[in-house]
């Protein structure tokens, strides 16, 4: 139970994708320009980064279980919130809320896992887990443009709001079988977090999210807007890219059990990496079956990247501080989106004026596949071993 409730509470969480695809009518609906658009993202994020490391250090101390259902009944609320939105403040002041309840629910799913699984099969259970992120991202896309397209951008956000009600009432019921705290808590030092194998993990995070994100920023306004498309038929496009990541999780978790995960974890780099550059070559004109193979290269890549990395980083740590470890691995993925939207927009911000969308578009994604390029060359730099001291190896 706590492992499918874990895959869950990732896949609730992660079908904020639906909103990606309402960015461009969501900037008509407040007159804002598509840069501007970007604090919708960055509110939202830059809280879970936070939020998500703080409720894994309260993990370690009242269990997981407990601090992962208050961000359900969290994120319960702020959806409904959402229908009564009638300003662009009011909405972000609503996305920090939803960061807030996000990163309760993402910095303990890994723990949830790991406390509950042998090490063994720590792999898999992560796999499951980064599956249910990978389905949410890719369902929310398609789910997102219809809405839009029947209802308005508000729609994209409501529709979560009783099936996070729905699974924060099974999380309380089930509470009791919610794996708890590790018998002995252990005090965070800033020496177990300034260790090679942590910073390592968490900075390979930082950047293939970082790079990423250039996708979830641009590509909407790309298919709608440069290739004219409408939001449903761009949403069945755009969800290429996270479906290709449901779609390699299982398979990276599979290979982390049974083979060095460093493997999996370098091969996903290179792949999202020219994904990422393939797109920055696209035209309008480009055939939209390559348009989709480029987008779905950089999902695999970054699917079959995630678990043997987040794998890497929960095994640095001690059973005590298994929701430190999984915050800590949010923290990094998120603070990479964060900052990964903010450049990428200003980049293309700065372009656009002088040299127009497709130049501003092919620059930005540039600059993120080389982002990319960086953190594949990093992990091909010999590691020491991640576990920690005192703790058997797996």
């Amino acid at each position: 139970m706590p492992v499918l409730l874990a895959a869950l509470g990732a896949l609730l969480v992660s079908l904020d994708s639906a909103i990606n695809i309402a960015l461009p009518a969501m900037a008509s609906a407040f007159g804002v320009e598509p840069a501007a658009i970007r604090w919708v993202i960055i509110c939202y994020v830059l809280t879970y980064a936070f939020t998500a490391f703080a409720a894994g250090l309260l993990a370690d101390r009242l269990g997981p279980g407990p601090v992962f259902t208050a961000g359900l009944w969290l994120c319960t609320a702020t959806f409904v919130g959402y229908a009564l939105a009638s300003s662009y403040g009011a909405v972000l002041l609503l996305r920090v809320a939803q960061g807030v309840g996000s990163g309760m629910v993402y910095g303990t799913a890994p723990a949830l896992v790991t406390l509950s699984l042998p090490p063994a099969r720590h792999g898999r259970g992560l796999g499951a887990m980064s599956l249910g992120i990978g389905v949410g991202l890719g369902v929310g896309p398609v789910v997102g443009g219809l809405l839009v397209d029947g209802f308005g951008w508000p729609a994209s956000f409501v529709f979560r709001a009783p099936l996070f009600l729905i699974l924060a009432l099974l999380a309380l019921t089930r509470f009791g079988r919610v794996v708890g705290a590790a018998p002995t808590p252990r005090r965070l030092a800033v020496a177990d977090v300034l260790r090679l194998p942590v910073l390592r993990a968490g900075t390979l995070a930082f950047l293939s999210q970082y790079a990423q994100f250039a996708v979830w920023l641009l590509m909407p306004f790309f298919l709608v807007t440069a290739r004219g498309l409408s939001p449903s038929a761009g949403g069945l496009v755009f969800v290429l890219t996270p479906l290709a990541t449901a779609l390699a999780a299982p398979l990276g978790g599979a290979l982390t059990d049974r083979i060095d995960p460093r493997w999996p974890l370098r091969i996903g780099l290179t792949l999202e990496a020219t994904g990422l550059l393939a797109i920055g070559a696209l035209t309008e004109t480009t055939s939209i079956v390559l348009v989709g193979a480029a987008m779905a290269m950089v999902g695999f890549g970054a699917g079959l990247f995630q678990v043997p990395n987040l794998a890497l980083m929960m095994a640095a740590f001690p059973p005590a501080q298994q929701g430190t470890a999984g915050g800590l691995a949010f923290l990094g993925r998120t603070l990479g989106s964060a900052v990964g939207v903010q450049a990428t927009a200003l980049l293309f911000a700065a372009r656009l004026p002088r040299d127009g969308f497709l130049a501003a578009f092919h620059a930005a994604f540039l600059a993120a596949g080389l982002v990319c390029v960086l953190g594949a060359l990093l992990a091909l730099l010999p590691a020491r071993s991640s576990t920690p001291r005192g703790v058997s190896s797996r």
